[in-house]
């Protein structure tokens, strides 16, 4: 079976397929989604959106109900247990959105979803793709059951064991952390504040406690071998462990939970002809800074908004340079969280040189600005 030709493709219906499906389809193109899941998202993963993401998504009918229904968090906090070393606001930041807007990844999604079916596309699914073949003017994507779909373009935007990547032959340098990462979300009583990230450091190790909405908290730290599902008493110890001393954060019971291992990658490429990268197709990196979906969701909307102008009779060479500055853009992130990993799980011996150069640095309000602006992903404006 053949359908008929799309303008675009995108495979992958997470937080960076939907967005460039709903970018592309606002502004009159015809697009089909497909996607390996037969169901979105339940779970909370990415959890950060922040002021740039939200500005990105303005136009396409989207961000006032994220911003509905998320936790504005308006500062940016790093701890050694309770003594402050940095903190860094974003109430100040030149945007109608100064704040790390805390959301279920779930609750992007559906917001995102909803989007796309009022816009008419709906995403087929469970679908998974076999194999990806370019011609002069199309590409053609051969599904399991044997169905083939053609567009003018595709975007891949099936993650960091991209099939799409690996079919255009771009390949995907880089390394892994050593340690793994514990994720959970979890309510708790007492120690936290309810509109504020936190990044504590300890000499047992890190932990990042972040709101959710329905009073629930995100919870991630650096574990030598993490559980699959940490339960409630392995999140508690590393609370008191690493998290506040003068009041104590009292985990009441976990919601979810998992585990995850930190790669730093980037494609050679994020272009092969008419195939295009997205999201973690295209680069991962540590989640320090929750920069990963937002990036994610950058590539997206520029790219919807750059094969517009194709399609309207610009020169296709202005994918090549899209292409290249968001390659750019994923460098300056990869190396700004893996710096910051890198600070957040430094040898027990330098942790109080670490600490006291923190406080120093924090005390700077250029600097607190700095961080700010990239934290909120303002500078890539």
């Amino acid at each position: 079976m053949t359908n008929a030709i799309a303008d675009v493709l995108v495979v992958g219906a997470g937080p960076v397929g939907l967005s460039a499906a709903v970018v592309l389809r606002q502004l009159g193109h015809q697009v089909v989604i497909v996607d390996s899941q037969s169901a979105g998202a339940n779970t909370s993963r990415a959890a950060a959106v922040h002021s740039r993401t939200l500005e990105l998504l303005e136009p396409y009918g989207v961000t006032t109900s994220l911003v509905r229904r998320g936790v504005h968090a308006s500062t940016f906090t790093v701890r050694d247990r309770d003594r402050v070393l940095m903190e860094v606001g974003f109430e100040a930041l030149p945007t109608a959105y100064p704040y790390t807007l805390m959301i279920s990844q779930a609750d992007t999604e559906q917001f995102l979803l909803r989007r796309l079916t009022d816009l008419g596309t709906s995403v087929l699914r469970p679908a998974t793709v076999r194999a990806v073949a370019q011609e002069a003017d199309l590409v053609t994507a051969t599904l399991s059951d044997g169905t083939q779909l053609r567009a003018r373009y595709l975007i891949g935007a099936d993650g960091m064991r991209s099939l799409v990547r690996d079919r255009a032959g771009i390949g995907f340098a880089g390394g892994s952390y050593a340690e793994s990462f514990t994720l959970a979300d979890v309510h708790i009583s007492g120690g936290v504040p309810s509109e504020e990230v936190i990044l504590y450091f300890s000499p047992a190790g890190l932990v990042v406690i972040a709101p959710l909405p329905d009073n629930r908290y995100r919870i991630v730290a650096t574990v030598d071998e993490a559980p699959h599902e940490p339960d409630t008493a392995f999140v508690q110890r590393l609370l008191d462990d690493r998290g506040p001393r003068s009041e104590r954060a009292v985990v009441s019971d976990v919601v979810w939970g998992s585990r995850f291992r930190v790669h730093h990658r980037i494609a050679d490429s994020f272009r092969n002809g008419r195939i295009l990268l997205a999201g973690d197709s295209a680069h991962v990196h540590s989640p320090a800074g929750g920069q990963g979906m937002n990036l994610g969701i950058e590539d997206a909307v520029t790219t919807g908004r750059v094969l517009a102008r194709v399609f309207a009779g610009e020169p296709d060479s202005l994918l090549d340079e899209h292409v290249a500055a968001r390659r750019r853009a994923a460098r300056t992130v990869v190396s700004t969280t893996s710096r910051l990993t890198d600070l957040g799980t430094a040898p027990a011996a330098t942790r109080p040189i670490r600490n006291t150069a923190l406080g120093l640095v924090g005390k700077v309000p250029a600097v607190r600005r700095r961080v700010a602006l990239r934290l909120s992903g303002l500078d890539r404006r």
